[in-house]
């Protein structure tokens, strides 16, 4: 497993459908190292801190698996060329992972970097900000009907990271999955 890509941004408006919205979703790739500290990265900013931020969702990780999907739907919807890669960082996460999907991580697994340890807190929901970023409006159903979600961590022990780095998972208690949690609260929504 490893961190093939390490993403911040600041808050910033932009805007969307005619009003103008703080945001903290379009992030950029960066050189490491960066310190990791309670509330986050270095350089890195959240908007809304009622849905995104705060100490258990301190970093939002998401798998790199996922992204030729998202190239091709985006093509399909006429917002990008068929070649056009997606940079990382496109999804809003802090983390674009390699070799770690939803369905085999658990609420309390713990993600060892050589210099600071991360733990997985819950599943990410999209908003309309993600369709914004995506370019088009079905990219929030999109995510919740595959359930390719990513996962906020929060942090246990501060350090450092570096895009390229490896990483071991160490199992927590196993009791909760982020994929079961991710259709389990899609499908209270829905009710």
């Amino acid at each position: 497993m490893r961190l093939t890509s390490l993403n911040v941004s600041p808050a910033r408006a932009v805007q969307i459908k005619g009003r103008s919205v703080m945001t903290g979703i379009g992030k950029r790739a960066v050189e490491g190292p960066l310190r990791v500290a309670a509330l986050g990265l270095e350089g890195d900013e959240q908007a809304d801190l009622s849905v995104h931020g705060g100490l258990s969702k301190a970093l939002y990780a998401y798998p790199s698996e996922h992204y030729p999907f998202w190239q091709t739907v985006r093509a399909q919807a006429r917002v990008s060329l068929w070649d056009e890669p997606l940079p990382p960082g496109m999804m809003g996460e802090n983390l674009t992972l390699e070799g770690l999907l939803e369905k085999d991580v658990c609420v309390g697994d713990v993600l060892r970097f050589p210099d600071c340890e991360l733990a997985v807190s819950e599943p990410r929901f999209p908003c309309f900000k993600f369709n914004a970023a995506m370019g088009f409006d079905q990219a929030s159903k999109l995510m919740t009907a595959n359930g390719w979600c990513g996962f906020y961590l929060s942090v246990r022990v501060a350090g450092t990271l570096r895009a390229g780095e490896s990483f071991e998972l160490a199992h927590g208690p196993r009791e909760v999955g982020i994929a079961e949690l991710f259709r389990s609260r899609v499908a209270a929504q829905r009710r």
